[in-house]
């Protein structure tokens, strides 16, 4: 501590006299002397003396330790005064002796101590340097700062200290000093950095001294090192020292200097350091090196961590901004014509991070509308750096979403100005503007070539407001032709500004100059690719690189929509030179065909048919394909790609990938993982194959099938949609460890727009198809929660996404994209209802957490109403505890807690979130809540073979479902308000439904459910059957033919066949007769009164069978019955119904009886039925009726027996047996016994006829035997033409004739009226008086048919004989018809012209000839009479 030296020196003798050593001065001192009262004291006093004598000050104040100074007690030899504590022992001690050494100097003594305190300083910085540009102390260095700190806030607060001086002291060895030191001092109040400052009077040396250690701290920082938190802390201290000294408004300023030099100098500071930064940018930086290190850590000090403490002021806004004008305006040295050639070099993606990651910092604290008019500002009033100016405007409307609009608003405003008064400024910066935001993709602002013409497509541009705004824009377009990309010119092409007529040569001249500066580029307008991005301002690729893209994507959208893509058919007009040249040549490009067509061979075939395919250059290539089957290792060269130059984008792709996962620790920073969005949506291209911004599909819908979903020749593809799809799985729950959806920013979103861009979203739709509904049960909860979430953002964006056409073979119909989810998961198995469950509850739970602060309106979007029914269906199904009424307590909120999802328990969660108050909020909302209807539609697709419920408890829960949840529900909220028979209804229509679509859906042959199908739920029916039964047994039975509304069946029946299409058309026809067919099933599974109904309880005791009657006369008779006959079972239920009547009825032969008469007027094909099958029917009905009534059969049935034997005695050898009436009756018996006896039997009835012909074995046969039967009722003097004449007001035959025939014969009686013609003498018909009437009727209806396009069903097939063919051909038919009508009509007698008029007034003009000669030659009868004589008498 003391000078050695010093030790010899104590009482020396005068200059001169000799030394004496140290044992003579201890010679004298040998007897030891013993201690006094005062004799220590005395010691104390001239040991301090001696001390004070001989202290080396500097030694002194580096050699001080604090707490430890038990070593060296000489607090009571300083301080009188009392003890002191010991840390304040050796601090003490220095004042003391400082004071002293000052007093025998005569200077003051904060002079003297701050001259020590800074000497020691500089010799502890030099001491421990290892080199000279060192700025962190070492471990001793910081021991023996933090004790000379100890002792200069000692004398600071005993005045023994000037700031001043010491601050003056230290600047002389600035070099000398250390950074940490200043810091340090700063930090404890010694001496503040501001007083640092001010104190040098060479600013600028400061300046750069400052910068030079900043630079040299912020390599440190980054350096791996044990003191990197100092670094770190050191640096953010002073960045928020020199923000608030340089940007704060009212900064204390100190005397000493200017007011404005110390916010200068730390402006200085601060703008050297960006300055460093930018040109170390500029001039390339390598990773790793000390440059990038600086660079990145200077970087690092914008943000919220630096300025948190400071934040309340202004200073730190003032300091972004001025930051950012110095960015913006760093070296100008770019013109306009370098911006216009350059800004595709300077999108987001490849733009440099570190700017970007600045610029993100910046945007923290500036609001969006603040950095626009920033941004303006600037552009006004500085000459800026473009590169800079336009990276800023992509990472602008990359980071802030709200700023995209901002930016579209100010370059209209930029338009405005410019036009307004011609401003060339204003037109530059708008067209550079957008030209670089739609750099970034449509997702963020919109295209190019999309603001173009909305800007100058239309008579609303500011453009079209005078002739002087035009050539302002053409003038400028002109310019920018020398320097800008040939895309440019294209969409000013293709897309050319309004122009009136009479300033069309303004348009054409440019259209000259672009087209000329194209040619010069050799880009040919007439050879762009079909699916060129005009958007993109990448270079323009030859056209034998574009016309294979093109070709793929002509075929992926053939794919999806099965028809030839309009720019195929455009080209193949508009644009032959390179339809013909380019993009066929690419299109048949030899190959071995597949044995099963696939999409290309499809796409080739429907291009031949429309004769877009030359038929040389076909012949060649299909000449060429079968080569190659021969020599397949030479087929299509041009076509293989080499593996490198596939796995080379992917793999930059898969980084992108694994840079957003990495960035998942923060999810909520929308700024970084929008950057990694963009560079992922920029090596999305290449990897695919497809251009930068290949946008969406040209179709407006999507075809895919869900039943076989393919990507066929798109292995590429497909590895790029897992990837996405795993890494959108692999984030979300990366993302979700760390905040809730409602705090992990809109990265999800981003992300799902950047796969549904570059035509990748139906081959994602396809794979998603093909994971869900084909690959469910292998997925992972990681990927089931992923995949939800995925779908939740597509529906986010479906305003924005073309909608899904599944099918074929599903029912062909399109849907949005929630719905396309909804549609891909089924509840039909146990494996399908587990994963159905899985994905609703984790959509359902995301989008609630997700968009839970946001307007109800975006879970509409998201959500399929489809898909929370089929979640509230399921956790009925499947938890009992669901089925009870939820308690208060029950509603708890629901956490997302993605950590436990992929091994939590889903029946917890499910549970879990049906209990949260805001589901059951939701499910308030009508369009969500699960009706009857619902519940009965996913009931139905259950199969129980495979079910997850036993058959018992299935029965349970359809007893719970139907008595207990829906049937006391009101109707408002989807329940049948406690009508059993609603129930009932709802449930015939929803299986009638069902069983259409399921036929339609699963192409199966017997689809049908109610004939036990294994493609619904067959209990279901049952349900129906006990509900019937139910109702059957009530108090008031609905089946009464009292009953106004009637049965709830027949109802039901007739409002879905209102619905149908009606026609005579093969597809309506084949509609109805399966609706029909279907509600014959119905009515076969439920008890037969239903078709008879109850017996009155007044008499007569009839049963009520109108409305099965009307089903049969409307329906039935047309589509399910055969030769005058229903068919077997609908006829053995309907008597077994009438039995079961008749059972209830006081008498039961007066009600067989009134039943049966009521057939033969209104019904009769009923009575027809039952003779056809009567060898099977009467058995039943006599064990029946003789069991229930012990009596013979009633009348009405003894005459159907009646009939039968007289029909059977008929053919016999034996006499016949007379005929009952009515007559009509025992004829369609004879007929029946007749189709159904053996050709023999049939020759000998015929006999008996007198009819000569042999039976009708074919359609020519039959038609002789018609003739034969109507000539024999002519001879017998019976007008067969009355048979043509049958309406539904006559009272005998006629009305039953037309009651057992179906109507399509009944419309072809035309067609056989003339067929039968030649079998009759012309003259006889003619000299009957209603023949013209009737022949002239039935020629008006044959024109009618074939005009309606109903004569196929009379057509006849090639293979029959040249006869038959001339009979059944109705174009020939009609021919011969007319002629013998026209030769007719001259010869009939003139009582056949009666009612003519009104005949023909209700024809219309069918055939002016005909009608001609009909008028003329009744006005001549007319003429005629008027000059004959009348006959008085």
């Amino acid at each position: 501590m003391a000078d050695p030296r010093g030790l010899d020196s104590v009482s020396g003798p005068a200059p001169g006299a000799r030394r004496r050593a140290w044992a003579e001065l201890l010679a004298g001192r040998v007897t030891r002397q013993k201690p006094g009262p005062g004799t220590r004291q005395k010691v104390q006093d001239s040991a301090v003396r001696l001390l004070r004598s001989h202290l080396d000050w500097s030694g002194l104040l580096l050699e001080v330790e604090g707490p430890p100074c038990k070593k060296l007690c000489l607090g009571p030899l300083i301080d009188h005064d009392g003890p002191e504590a010991c840390s304040d022992l050796s601090t003490s001690f220095i004042g003391s002796a400082l004071r002293d050494h000052a007093s025998q100097l005569g200077v003051p003594v904060a002079v003297l101590s701050s001259q020590m305190a800074a000497s020691s300083i500089v010799r502890m910085c030099a001491a421990g340097a290892e080199h000279a540009h060192r700025v962190l102390l070492d471990t001793e260095q910081r021991k023996k700062l933090s004790s000379l700190i100890e002792i200069a806030q000692y004398l600071l607060a005993h005045s023994m200290f000037s700031r001043l001086f010491f601050c003056q002291e230290l600047w002389k060895v600035q070099n000398s000093l250390s950074l940490e030191a200043l810091w340090r001092l700063h930090v404890h109040n010694v001496v503040s950095l501001w007083e640092l400052l001010e104190s040098c009077a060479d600013l600028q040396a400061v300046v750069s001294w400052l910068f030079r250690n900043l630079r040299l701290l912020c390599e440190q920082v980054e350096a791996p090192c044990q003191h990197t938190d100092i670094a770190r802390a050191m640096l953010s201290d002073f960045v928020r020292i020199f923000v608030l000294m340089g940007f704060q408004k009212n900064s204390d300023l100190r005397r000493n200097v200017e007011p404005e030099q110390m916010p200068q100098v730390a402006r200085d500071v601060l703008e050297r350091m960006l300055l460093f930064a930018l040109e170390a940018l500029a001039a390339g930086l390598q990773e790793e090196s000390p440059a990038h290190k600086a660079v990145s850590c200077w970087f690092s000090t914008f943000s919220g961590q630096t300025f948190g403490s400071i934040i309340s002021t202004d200073a730190p806004k003032r300091f972004f901004s001025h930051t950012l004008t110095q960015i913006l305006t760093h070296k100008p040295v770019l013109r306009v014509s370098d911006a216009v050639q350059m800004q595709r070099e300077w999108s987001f993606a490849k733009t440099p991070p570190l700017l970007t990651s600045l610029f993100r910092k910046l945007f923290v604290i500036l609001s969006p509308e603040e950095l626009v008019g920033h941004l303006q500002e600037v552009l006004e009033t500085h000459e800026v750096n473009w590169q800079h100016v336009l990276s800023c405007v992509s990472t602008l409307v990359i980071c802030l979403p709200e700023a995209q609009q901002l930016v579209h608003d100010w370059v209209a405003r930029l338009l405005a100005r410019a036009f307004e008064s011609c401003d060339l400024d204003s037109m530059v910066t708008a067209f550079l503007v957008v030209r670089q935001a739609a750099l970034e993709g449509p997702s963020v602002f919109p295209s190019y070539a999309d603001w173009f013409q909305a800007s100058f497509g239309s008579a609303r541009g500011s453009h079209g407001c005078s002739k002087k705004a035009l050539v302002f824009l053409f003038k400028f377009l002109s310019d920018l032709v020398p320097f800008e990309g040939a895309r440019y010119m294209q969409v000013h092409i293709l897309h050319p500004p309004l122009v009136p007529n009479k300033y069309r040569s303004l348009l054409t001249d440019y259209v000259t100059l672009a087209k000329t500066r194209l040619a010069d580029l050799k880009v040919s307008i007439e050879n762009m690719g079909l699916y060129e991005d005009l958007s993109s301002a990448r270079d323009v690729t030859e056209p034998h690189s574009q016309a294979p893209q093109d070709v793929e994507k002509a075929i992926l959208l053939f794919e999806h929509t099965g028809k030839i893509p309009v720019a195929v058919m455009e080209a193949s007009i508009f644009r032959r030179p390179y339809y013909l040249s380019h993009f066929l040549p690419a299109l048949l490009t030899p190959r071995v065909l597949p044995r099963v067509p696939d999409s290309r061979a499809a796409f080739i075939e429907s291009l031949k048919r429309a004769d877009k395919i030359p038929s040389s250059l076909y012949s060649t290539y299909r000449h060429a394909c079968s080569t190659a089957e021969k020599n397949p290792e030479n087929t299509a060269p041009g076509m293989k790609v080499e593996p490198n130059c596939v796995d080379e984008p992917l793999k930059l792709l898969m980084i992108a990938l694994g840079g957003l996962r990495a960035a998942m620790t923060d999810p909520a920073q929308y700024d970084v993982l929008s950057a990694q969005i963009a560079v992922i949506s920029e090596r999305l291209g290449p990897a695919l194959g497809v251009s930068e911004d290949d946008g969406s599909c040209e179709a407006s819908k999507i075809q895919l099938s869900v039943l076989a979903p393919e990507l066929e020749q798109q292995e590429q593809k497909v590895r790029v949609v897992d990837l996405l799809l795993t890494s959108f799985c692999q984030n979300l729950m990366a993302a979700s460890s760390f905040a809730p959806p409602d705090r992990q920013g809109p990265w999800a979103a981003r992300f799902t727009m950047t796969m549904c861009g570059h035509a990748l979203l139906p081959a994602v739709l396809t794979r998603l198809c093909q994971l869900l509904h084909h690959q469910g049960p292998s997925l992972s909860a990681s990927h089931v929660l992923g995949l939800a979430a995925l779908a939740v953002h597509l529906g986010e964006s479906r305003s924005v996404l073309p909608e899904v056409h599944v099918g074929p073979p599903a029912p062909a119909r399109d849907l949005s994209i929630p719905e396309f989810f909804n549609s891909l998961l089924t509840c039909r198995t146990a494996e399908s209802s587990c994963l159905c469950l899985k994905f609703c509850t984790a959509a359902i739970s995301y989008s609630l957490c997700k968009f839970s602060s946001q307007s109800r309106d975006i879970l509409y979007c998201c959500l399929s109403p489809g898909l929370i029914k089929k979640f509230q269906f399921l956790v009925f199904r499947l938890f009992s505890e669901a089925r009870d009424p939820l308690s208060q307590e029950d509603t708890a909120g629901l956490a997302w807690k993605p950590s436990g999802l992929p091994s939590m328990d889903w029946q917890r969660a499910a549970l879990c979130l049906w209990r949260q108050r805001t589901f059951q909020e939701l499910l308030k909302e009508k369009q969500f809540h699960l009706t009857y209807r619902d519940w009965l539609q996913l009931e139905l697709e259950i199969q129980p073979e495979v079910d997850s419920l036993s058959d018992t408890e299935r029965r349970d829960f359809h007893q719970w479902a139907i008595h207990e949840h829906f049937l006391p529900q009101p109707a408002a909220a989807g329940g049948c308000d406690g009508d059993l028979e609603t129930a009932c209804t709802v449930l015939v229509d929803v299986l009638l439904d069902f069983c259409q679509s399921s036929r339609s859906h699963n192409h199966s042959e017997n689809s049908d459910l109610v004939l036990g199908g294994c493609t619904g739920n067959r209990d279901i029916f049952s349900r129906l059957q006990e509900m019937a039964a139910d109702l059957e047994q009530g108090p008031a039975a609905p089946y009464s033919h009292s009953s106004s509304r009637g049965h709830f069946l027949f109802r039901v029946f007739r409002r879905r066949l209102q619905a149908l299409a009606s026609g005579w058309d093969v597809a309506a026809r084949l509609r109805r007769q399966q609706e029909l067919l279907m509600y014959k099933r119905v009515l076969l599974s439920l008890p037969p009164l239903v078709l008879v109904g109850s017996p009155q309880v007044e008499q007569p005791a009839a049963p009520g069978c109108d409305e099965f009657f009307h089903l049969v006369n409307s329906e039935l008779r047309n589509f399910c019955s055969q030769g005058g006959a229903l068919s077997h079972d609908i006829t053995v239920h309907f008597f077994r119904g009438l039995l079961n009547a008749c059972s209830q009825s006081r008498d039961p032969s007066l009600t067989a009886n009134l039943t049966l008469t009521a057939c033969q007027t209104e019904c009769p094909i009923v009575l027809t039925s039952a003779l056809l099958w009567w060898p099977r029917l009467e058995p039943e009905l006599h064990c029946r009726w003789r069991r229930c009534f012990q009596g013979p059969l009633p009348p009405e049935l003894q005459r159907l027996q009646e009939a039968q034997q007289f029909a059977q005695s008929f053919l016999s050898p034996d006499t016949a047996a007379p005929a009952p009436g009515p007559a009509w009756v025992s004829a369609a018996a004879l007929h029946f016994v007749i189709q159904q006896a053996g050709k023999e039997s049939v020759e000998s009835a015929l006999e008996k006829l007198d009819c000569q012909r042999e039976e009708a074995g074919d359609s020519l046969k039959a038609l002789h035997v018609c003739g034969e039967i109507l000539g024999f009722l002519q001879k017998r003097k019976i007008s067969w033409l009355v048979l043509f004449q049958l309406t539904e007001t006559d009272a005998g035959l006629g009305r039953v004739l037309l009651r057992l025939a179906p109507e399509e014969h009944i419309r072809l009686l035309p067609f056989a009226f003339y067929s039968l013609l030649s079998y009759f003498d012309k003259d006889a018909l003619i000299r009957e008086n209603a023949f013209l009437h009737v022949a002239v009727d039935m020629y008006m209806k044959l024109t009618c048919l074939f005009v309606a396009g109903e004569t196929s069903a009379v057509s006849t097939p090639a293979n029959r004989s040249q006869e038959l063919q001339s009979q059944g051909d109705p174009v020939g038919l009609i021919r011969k018809a007319r002629l013998f009508l026209l030769q007719s009509i001259p010869q009939c007698p003139k009582k056949s012209f009666s009612n003519m008029e009104e005949l023909l007034a209700t024809s219309g003009d069918w055939d002016p000839e005909v009608s001609t000669a009909l008028l003329s030659r009744q006005q001549a009868v007319s003429d005629t009479d008027l000059y004959q004589e009348p006959h008085l008498f």
